[in-house]
């Protein structure tokens, strides 16, 4: 139960760290005061009805202030002001660092396993209990 809680809890936090740097963009196209097209984080493609002009006098398109056509952009700026902090340590600190690790860890001995001499040899077999046999108990 609490090896899937903190799975659960972990992977909550870093759902939440990555939506919270990244940068969010929709876009939305309306013709006709409906909804034809919704984009996330790419342009929203038009329907293809928005009326443009050209002037008599001059080669550029002027775009009809009465068009048929809206574009909506949502924009939600992420997180860009994280900073790293470089920690180096001095010498002093890293030699107190390693003794400190070394001591830890050859605290509870040092794990070495010494065998006894006897290993090869089987023990004898118990035919009757000595113990009954000579009605010795212990209390």
């Amino acid at each position: 139960m609490k090896k899937w809680l903190v799975t659960i809890l972990s992977v909550t936090m870093a759902i939440l760290l990555l939506a919270s740097t990244i940068s969010w963009r929709v876009e939305k196209h309306y013709c006709l005061g409906h909804l034809m097209d919704i984009a996330l984080f790419t342009a929203a493609q038009d329907c293809g009805m928005n009326m443009v002009f050209q002037s008599d006098d001059s080669s550029e398109h002027l775009q009809d202030s009465n068009s048929c056509c809206d574009d909506e952009t949502i924009i939600t700026e992420g997180q860009d002001d994280l900073v790293v902090h470089d920690n180096d340590f001095d010498l002093a600190q890293q030699f107190f660092i390693i003794a400190y690790a070394y001591s830890y860890f050859n605290l509870f001995g040092n794990g070495l396993k010494v065998s006894p001499s006897f290993d090869h040899y089987p023990p004898p077999i118990i035919v009757k209990d000595i113990h009954v046999l000579d009605e010795v108990y212990l209390i």
